[in-house]
């Protein structure tokens, strides 16, 4: 009854899936087809780009451009058969704007010639046109001089083994040909860049596609032909229809052993349960076969779809525990083994790479667009490592961290290559829900054996040259060297002696007077913080500061700073101001308002004698944020001054968001000046920009009395630098007060001394 049944249902199954396997060839047939042409089309557009980019490097060479405006025709010549042999294409010749044609280019029909001049002048670059009776794929790169003189045009004959090799990409027989509108099948002329059409031909069931191809001139309209026999495809079909009937046949059969079977034996199958549920509860997989479809057999199903559940369920936490859950990469901890065991396989001839990435300033996608996007953003990251390296082991470790493994690299082979190829990853940009996001990275290599012998050592020493990466300006890659090492551990031990210096109170501060030219006396002073190290002697600003603000100890060193300049300021006379050095790490504390007022108040000294002094690098991270508590200091007196104004870019625009007290010129137009009048106008505009603007000026850097005149004859308020006097200690300071105060200066002494 049942192996009756089951035949009826078979046969109808059978009939069904006839007609659907015919339906779903002539559709899988169209598809591949118009897959092909597009492959084509894209494979034309790739070659077209290679030898446009070859053709643009000599048509924009000046050797090249010179002999073509002096009609040099032995150099022209000259250079496109090297261009030829160079850029390995039969074809190279420059068309004039007058229509005269230099190189060798008598396979290029008198009509072809005239067709390729008009769309040239119509400002086609690239297409189809007709060399020695055969189609070519051309290119044409412009000859400026730097007006257009002509154009320079590769061409390059599209084989018949080439078309047949791109056929063979397709998963079905298909034939290929370039041919003209003219020459399609009737049925096929009105068809183009449609769905297949089919023709009978000697009774046999032919479908065609004809796509239309791009035309560099001439008046024959390129097609390419894509033939491909349905009824050979539907003949191979027919044989699965057959097994699928002998399947049937074979079921039958089976079910009605599977039947017999099933009704000699109930009881075997819950002995069976019995010993897998045992072997379970021991820790042991185990599966039932189920020989029936009854109480007993939905019983062993649910049993075997439990077990396969809890093993499901352990291998999920386990790949969840060794996986990046948004890129399903390996994680960190699974990195770290695969490199322990590749390590432990692998031979002195052969090296091991180890490729640390770092996305550069990917935290501006997640604060401008949010982080769902980010996330879309690494997961094509993970995806386009995966697709450019597949030879490499790829891991996610951590925010926008990417690791990669590349093993078995011969001793010889140029790793500047898979370098390359790495950076290359980065040249496009992401692009998600329509939107462009350009994303660079940083990148530090390590090899095995020469950089380290144990995984750890290799992975500690590609972190210190994406650390060096990131310091040359990001955006490139660094290969490990032992100076690096070097310089970790120098800079590991100068944070640990920095950390001592912030918990001992070693720093001192140094001052630098301020003076005024318009009234001619002492208006304030510069606090600059110096480091007495125990060993290595005074350790030079420019040496530590850049690791405070990097470590973020420049929050506590600047609110030392702060308080100390205050205390120190508010024991001198008048209204001598003091001006102090905020960094742009300390912008980013929530507590800077907070230390600065704490200071005043602590001091005593009055709101209005504090000079604040900053860069331009505060306004990068948020303008609003950083606008609105500068216009909050300055609400309360504080004054407000923009250090090294002109050294950075966008100088203008800050001074247009915000009316800074004072402008501070940088030392290297005041050094300038003795080298011609180029640095003494740029002072000039600079001063007649911050009068317009109610802000004073100063000049920094001043070592001589000729510079103290032009700076004076172009109006400039106040100036510092050595001339005056070098940074002295706080305790120097009233001497120093009471020297300009009434006491000549001794410019000579200073002088010497600066010098």
């Amino acid at each position: 009854m049942y192996a009756l049944l089951f035949a009826c249902a078979f046969g109808a199954l059978v009939l069904i899936a006839a007609g659907g396997l015919t339906l779903y060839a002539e559709r899988s047939i169209s598809r591949e087809m118009a897959a092909n042409a597009d492959v084509f089309e894209e494979v034309l557009k790739l070659r077209g780009n290679e030898r446009m980019a070859q053709a643009d490097v000599l048509s924009g060479d000046f050797g090249f451009r010179k002999a073509v405006a002096l009609g040099d025709i032995p150099t022209i010549e000259s250079a496109l058969d090297s261009l030829k042999t160079r850029a390995n294409v039969p074809y190279a010749f420059v068309v004039g704007v007058d229509g005269r044609f230099i190189g060798k280019v008598s396979d290029l029909r008198p009509a072809d010639r005239r067709g390729l001049v008009a769309a040239l002048d119509a400002g086609q670059t690239g297409g189809i046109i007709t060399l020695a009776d055969k189609s070519a794929g051309a290119v044409a790169a412009p000859i400026k001089l730097p007006d257009l003189a002509g154009w320079l045009v590769l061409g390059e004959p599209l084989s018949e083994k080439g078309l047949a090799n791109l056929a063979r990409l397709s998963a079905i027989p298909l034939e290929s040909r370039i041919t003209s509108l003219e020459r399609l099948p009737r049925a096929v002329r009105g068809t183009t860049g449609s769905a297949p059409v089919e023709v009978k031909e000697n009774g046999e069931r032919i479908l065609y596609r004809a796509n239309p191809v791009a035309s560099l001139g001439g008046d024959s309209k390129p097609v390419l032909l894509l033939r491909h026999s349905l009824t050979q495809a539907l003949a191979q079909h027919r044989s699965i229809i057959w097994k699928l009937a002998l399947l049937g046949l074979l079921g039958i059969a089976a079910t009605i052993a599977l039947s017999w079977i099933i009704a000699r034996s109930i009881t075997r199958p819950i002995a069976t349960l019995s010993k897998a549920a045992k072997r379970v509860s021991e820790g042991h997989h185990a599966v039932v076969d189920v020989r029936s479809n009854d109480e007993v057999g939905r019983l062993a199903t649910s049993f075997n779809r439990m077990i396969d559940a809890i093993e499901e369920r352990e291998q999920r936490i386990t790949h969840i525990a060794l996986h990046d859950i948004l890129t399903d990469l390996p994680n960190r901890k699974l990195f770290a083994e695969q490199l322990e065991a590749t390590l432990a396989r692998a031979c002195d001839e052969r090296h091991v790479a180890i490729c640390y990435l770092d996305l550069d300033n990917f935290k501006a996608i997640n604060d401008t667009v949010g982080n769902p996007i980010g996330d879309q953003v690494l997961k094509q990251v993970a995806q386009r490592l995966t697709a450019f390296m597949p030879e490499a082991t790829v891991s996610r470790q951590g925010g926008d961290e990417f690791a990669l493994m590349i093993p078995d690299i011969a001793a010889d082979d140029d790793m500047l290559g898979h370098a390359d190829r790495l950076f290359r990853c980065f040249e496009k940009p992401f692009v998600v829900d329509g939107q462009n996001f350009p994303v660079q990275s940083s990148i530090g290599i390590a090899f095995w054996p020469h950089d380290g012998r144990d995984a750890e050592t290799l992975l500690k020493n590609a972190d210190l040259a994406l650390y060096r990466a990131k310091q040359e300006g990001k955006a490139g890659y660094q290969f490990f060297e032992q100076s690096m090492d070097d310089a970790a551990r120098r800079r590991r031990q100068l944070e640990m002696d920095l950390r001592k210096a912030i918990s001992e109170g070693a720093f001192e501060l140094y001052f630098q007077p301020l003076y005024s030219l318009e009234k001619e006396q002492l208006s304030g002073f510069e606090a600059l913080l110096r480091w007495q190290h125990p060993e290595r002697g005074m350790v030079s600003p420019v040496e530590f500061i850049p690791l405070a603000e990097e470590t973020g100890l420049i929050i506590p060193i600047g609110e030392w700073v702060m308080r100390e300049a205050c205390r120190q300021a508010a024991h001198w006379p008048g209204e001598l101001r003091v001006a102090v050095n905020v960094s742009s790490v300390q912008f980013k504390s929530t507590n800077l308002q907070n230390a600065i007022l704490q200071a005043l108040s602590q001091s005593g000294l009055a709101p209005n004698r504090l000079e604040i002094e900053i860069t331009e690098s505060v306004f990068i991270a948020d303008i609003d944020e950083t606008l609105g508590l500068l216009h909050k200091l300055r609400s309360l007196g504080i004054r407000i001054a923009l250090d090294d104004f002109g050294t950075g870019y966008s100088s203008l625009s800050y001074l247009r968001s915000f009316p800074f007290d004072k402008i501070k010129i940088d030392r290297s137009f005041v050094t300038d000046l003795a080298s011609g009048p180029g640095a003494s106008a740029i002072i000039r505009a600079i001063v007649t920009l911050a009068g317009a603007l109610g802000m004073e000026t100063l000049a920094e850097g001043v070592e001589q009395e000729e510079q103290i005149a032009t700076l004076r004859q172009e109006g400039c308020q106040h100036v510092q630098g050595y001339w005056f006097s070098r940074p002295v200690p706080g305790a120097q300071v009233p001497a120093l007060i009471a020297q300009f105060g009434g006491v000549a200066v001794d410019r000579e002494d200073d002088r010497a001394e600066a010098a």
